[in-house]
């Protein structure tokens, strides 16, 4: 009988990369890789790389853990999954992480920003609007895990520690604040009251490169002595910091061992996370053929780049397993101990010398889902962990602080070439839009920005019930 030339795996739903519209997919496997085989009635076929390893691929169904929801949902479930952000109660997955933009100013106009944000573009978030934002968010998760101020340039804003104060005031978990590092590096004294926030208080750094030439390309300015000296500040007050690599292909995919290392070595620094560059607002240039880095393809990367990592110490995080992957290491007096590993169900159940069975052991089962999630600090981990390896007959539990950990997350965002509803209706990492609803951050780029809106509205009115 005539066979295909790849093997079919599964099915689901997209969009047209062109239109917008939901089209049927289909998952196959070919030539070692996992592609997306979709056909739009207006533009056509496309092929889309969307793993570059059948096997862990197949793998994160595994850590798939039932869903959590959120204690309140804003609009209907009426035209489908993903044309009715709300989020709906069509949605699995609570907030991990909710990212406010309190304004689109930003002293850089990146070319790979995905909200178009630039010194003269837009406006900033009024006092009042941006306490309703919160405010939406602890109405809709009660105790929010994890809320990030962002933008735009979130430090640009009139009004930025007054924002602060009140999220502070609020029952947030742990408060970030995502930035480009320009003020810190400037100002040692802006950096000294953002001390005053911590405990439960992180930056967000980006730091994409040591290479100018790359920093030119993502981000449109010569930024390297400013990360440096924004390090230097954050190290001086070991304000807790994580560095943000936005990868593109061929740019700076090379780096990612070097930045990890790097990392190691700040005292302030208590993770990296990698996030594959999202087709969406500034960037248009992109050639889908060469230019896609998939999540699984910077997962091996950093396998080949670091010496610290196996493959059992980057997994699939649980509450979205298709689009994160997170390790921890244990920083102890120097040495870097890949964490993960010990914790790894395959090997709780294959490990002979281990006396605990993980499917019987609903405590430490609890322990594992509640490290492996983004709505976990790297500080709450601290003790989550601390107890855990008490747990494991192996391994001495060692007194552990916020210093000793360092967290690896790689963060997949979805676009319209790569969309898969099934992971989306998994999306944790969630953006409060202008009238206060709260979207998964992916739809967010693709269907809820201001010059998207009428396109979505365009696909509603064509649905037929």
């Amino acid at each position: 009988m005539p066979t295909r030339k790849y093997t079919y795996y599964d099915y689901t739903l997209s969009l047209c990369p062109d239109c917008l519209k939901r089209i049927n997919a289909k998952i196959v496997f070919e030539d070692e890789k996992v592609y997306m085989l979709k056909r739009c009635p207006t533009h056509g076929n496309s092929k889309v790389l969307i793993a570059d390893d059948i096997a862990y691929y197949k793998n994160i169904r595994n850590y798939n853990k039932p869903s959590e929801t959120p204690y309140k949902f804003n609009t209907k479930t009426h035209y489908g999954c993903p044309y009715d952000c709300g989020l709906c109660p069509d949605h699995e997955q609570h907030s991990c992480l909710t990212i406010i933009e309190i304004t689109d100013r930003c002293n850089l106009t990146c070319p790979t920003c995905y909200a178009g944000s630039s010194p003269s573009f837009g406006r900033h978030r009024t006092f009042e609007e941006v306490k309703k934002m919160l405010d939406t968010i602890v109405e809709n998760e009660k105790e929010p895990d994890v809320v990030q101020l962002s933008g735009g340039e979130p430090t640009l804003h009139p009004q930025f520690f007054e924002i602060l104060d009140y999220a502070k005031s609020l029952p947030i978990k742990h408060l970030m604040v995502n930035t480009n590092g320009i003020e810190i590096a400037k100002n040692f004294e802006f950096a000294q009251r953002l001390k005053s926030y911590a405990p439960d208080f992180e930056i967000y750094l980006q730091f994409d490169s040591f290479k100018e030439d790359a920093l030119m390309s993502l981000r449109g300015a010569e930024l390297g002595k400013i990360r440096l000296k924004a390090i230097e500040n954050l190290n001086k007050l070991n304000l807790s910091t994580t560095l943000v690599v936005t990868l593109q292909k061929g740019l700076n995919d090379d780096e990612m061992g070097e930045i990890i290392n790097f990392a190691l070595e700040q005292k302030c620094v208590r993770g990296v996370t990698f996030q594959p560059t999202q087709i969406a607002g500034r960037l248009t240039n992109f050639n889908e053929d060469t230019d896609r880095i998939t999540l699984t393809e910077v997962r091996r990367k950093i396998l080949e780049q670091s010496e610290i990592f196996t493959p059992d110490d980057l997994i699939p995080v649980p509450c979205n397993p298709d689009a994160l992957v997170m390790g921890y290491v244990l920083k102890l007096a120097g040495n870097n101990i890949p964490l993960t590993r010990y914790i790894n169900p395959t090997d709780l159940l294959d490990n002979s010398k281990n006396t605990i069975v993980y499917e019987q052991d609903e405590a430490l089962h609890q322990k594992m889902f509640e490290i492996f999630s983004t709505g976990t600090s790297t500080d709450q981990a601290a003790s989550k962990l601390h107890s855990l390896l008490c747990c494991l007959p192996f391994v001495e539990a060692p007194t552990l602080g916020y210093d000793n950990l360092f967290r690896i997350i790689i963060m997949q965002f979805i676009d319209a070439h790569n969309f898969d509803v099934r992971a989306i209706k998994k999306s944790c990492v969630h953006i409060v839009n202008k009238d206060y609803k709260i979207i998964p951050f992916e739809t967010m780029n693709l269907f809820y920005r201001d010059e998207k809106i009428e396109r979505l509205n365009e696909l509603k009115n064509e649905i037929k019930f």
